[in-house]
């Protein structure tokens, strides 16, 4: 683990000291103590088999980025170090922590300048698959390789012999290797521009070596910038144990998960017994089927069976009373007066096509528009989204969670998640508790979108 910086050690010192007596060096040493230290940079890496990219963007100076491991109900610290060569944030996908942790340009924090560090430090309060990204820049840094895993360990081990964390995205990169533009405007407008690469863990349909007849948990992320699709895992015995970070009251099979920009899915796999044997992981496109990585069991079978897990325990979120929850309304559709955006630090796509409640947002500014909407600490409501328009929209909310209650379209399970997937032109009305204070950001998560005007935030007022 590299030192910290000097503005971290004056600051750091100073304010331990102040707040509890310790002499300098005893505070340098506990504002020292970080769990984990990420250096955002550029770097060439190659995706496209013999042909390298240039100015790729990642959490780690040499490659993709890091898994970050933590315990769930555990403190930790994360020391991030900016040599983008411009401004960035880190937002914690999932993670229910404290505002000032989020990392929302403006909203909960400055941006971390060039040269400069931020600390984060929180406490998960859930166990689950997570992700984390910039929130500033956010869709070139995004496509240049900004999306890592975050996991946040069980406080009872379920019993897995292997843990495995799948980062699925596409990237925009030509045969050449180069990028390719990110966004058309026209596909903006509409469901997003697609990527051309599909891949996992920054490779193309990599082979993962599994002991035979061992139990593996497949932590399957979404975050890519815009592809809603179905995911199946193909080949061998496999259950989804979780959605969105949360455990199913009963597991699914393992066959057209559906999942948008910013979903994830736990799966159970039972590696087959017989060694070379192949399971795959499947992504399902309207133009026809890519395989997506391969699972080769290896050795002697150690002849496990899915019941031998224990299940995953629920995580502590607090349940709605709907009898007594206030209705607020929230309407997803086109950008009412087809305005040019301001020029935020952030970054601007130099449109405005989308709006929530006939809103568009401006961008990234120290002092940003009002809440769409306002809460009170500890009351339950009931969210009605209502999709207007004729494309999907991930709709990702930061710092709480919800349970899925109804839509007009289908019939849904009662899951908890941050990011409901609302289809074409379908409402659906979702409930939580407003337990964590603070301006939490709402958004699309198609990311064109959430720069084109389709974000805003939500206030819990203490």
């Amino acid at each position: 683990m590299s030192g910290i910086t000097r503005r971290d050690l004056l600051i750091g010192s100073a304010a331990l000291a102040g707040a509890s007596g310790l002499t300098a060096l005893a505070a340098h040493r506990v504002f020292a103590a970080v769990d984990e230290r990420i250096e955002i940079s550029r770097l060439t890496h190659e995706i496209v088999k013999g042909k390298p990219t240039p100015d790729m963007m990642s959490f780690a100076a040499d490659g993709p980025p890091p898994v970050i491991r933590m315990r769930q109900g555990e403190r930790f610290a994360v020391a991030v170090d900016n040599r983008l060569g411009e401004d960035t944030t880190v937002h914690w996908h999932g993670l229910r922590i404290d505002n000032a942790m989020d990392g929302v340009p403006y909203l909960t924090q400055d941006p971390i300048r060039d040269g400069t560090s931020f600390r984060y430090n929180f406490t998960p309060p859930d166990a689950g698959t997570f992700w984390y990204h910039p929130h500033c820049n956010t869709l070139a840094q995004m496509a240049r390789g900004m999306t890592g895993m975050l996991v946040v360990e069980d406080a009872e081990d379920p019993g897995f012999d292997r843990d495995l964390p799948l980062n699925i995205r596409d990237f925009r990169i030509g045969s050449e290797g180069q990028f390719l533009e990110f966004y058309k405007a026209r596909n903006t407008a509409r469901g997003g521009t697609l990527g051309t690469v599909n891949t996992v863990n920054w490779q193309v349909d990599p082979v993962y070596d599994l002991a035979a007849g061992t139990l593996v948990r497949l932590r399957m992320a979404v975050t890519d910038l815009t592809r809603v699709a179905h995911y199946t895992v193909k080949g061998g015995e496999a259950r989804v144990i979780a959605l969105d970070s949360h455990a199913l009251p009963v597991p699914l099979a393992a066959e057209k998960i559906e999942m948008g920009p910013g979903q994830r899915a736990d799966v159970t796999l039972r590696v087959p017994d017989r060694e070379g044997e192949e399971v795959e992981l499947i992504l399902e496109r309207p133009s026809g089927p890519v395989r997506l990585a391969r699972f080769r069991a290896t050795g002697t079978s150690a002849k496990r069976q899915l019941a031998e897990l224990k299940p995953l325990a629920p995580n502590p979120v607090a349940e709605p009373d709907l009898a007594n929850a206030e209705l607020q309304d929230y309407v997803f559709g086109w950008a009412p007066g087809g305005d040019a955006p301001a020029n935020p630090i952030c970054g601007s796509l130099g449109y405005l096509f989308w709006s929530i409640n006939r809103v568009a947002w401006q961008g990234d500014f120290p002092d940003p528009l009002a809440p769409l909407g306002l809460m009170k600490q500890g009351k339950s409501y009931i969210l009605r989204l209502r999709n207007e328009t004729p494309y999907d929209h991930p709709i990702h909310l930061h710092g709480l969670a919800f349970r899925l209650l109804r839509s007009n379209k289908r019939e849904i399970q009662p899951l908890w998640t941050d990011t409901a997937l609302l289809r074409a032109e379908e409402t659906m009305e979702v409930a939580l508790v407003a337990d964590n204070p603070g301006d939490w950001a709402f958004h699309c998560h198609v990311i064109e979108h959430q720069k084109t005007g389709l974000a805003g935030f939500l206030r819990v007022e203490a």
